[in-house]
């Protein structure tokens, strides 16, 4: 009966003769990691930060790679302001060390290198052929360009042509009814 009446006034509110409200107690759930392990979250719990009870499988995975007790003891041996992403660094290690268990992040990092080189060769194949529809472009433009210029000329000499007089005469205009020697007046 002794238990049930201390734990009861140890939920219970105390109550102040001020006339402010007592603060809110507020109940935390443990982190992921310490209802994982089953154990008791202390408040300066080392995982809690890192391991929200929200996201249980984040603890999981790591645990399963690299086990709590080396999870804590990194943890601890590391700056506050590295933790973070500390934390993140073995939570993706240890996803790729499950997805392929040979080479971790290893072969991820292999695979990303090799589809990075693919495309950089891929890359340089469509700059050549930018290259050489480019050039083929200036060369067709060079050819009608020149076949335009030769059909001018052609078109220039075809308008004069000299008579039998060794005068030249202009045939661009040329009326049959009308003749050189045709005079302007009747």
């Amino acid at each position: 009966m002794e238990r049930n009446g201390d734990a009861s006034a140890a939920t219970a509110p105390i109550i102040s003769s001020s006339s402010s409200p007592p603060p809110p107690r507020v109940v935390l759930s443990p982190c992921a990691a310490c209802k994982i392990l089953r154990r008791r979250c202390a408040d300066k719990c080392v995982l809690a930060p890192y391991f929200p009870p929200t996201d249980p499988a984040k603890f999981t995975i790591a645990h399963r790679v690299f086990g709590a007790s080396n999870i804590i003891k990194f943890l601890q041996e590391l700056p506050e302001s590295q933790r973070a992403d500390a934390v993140r660094s073995m939570v993706y290690e240890a996803e790729a060390r499950i997805r392929d268990p040979v080479y971790g992040c290893a072969g991820a990092i292999y695979h990303l290198q090799r589809q990075v080189s693919e495309l950089q060769a891929q890359l340089a194949k469509a700059q050549v052929e930018m290259v050489n529809v480019q050039l083929q472009r200036s060369s067709l433009l060079e050819l009608i360009y020149n076949m335009d210029q030769v059909q001018k000329q052609e078109q220039d000499n075809m308008s004069f042509e000299s008579n039998d007089l060794g005068f030249l005469e202009d045939n661009s205009n040329t009326n049959s009814s009308m003749l050189w020697w045709d005079p302007l007046w009747t």
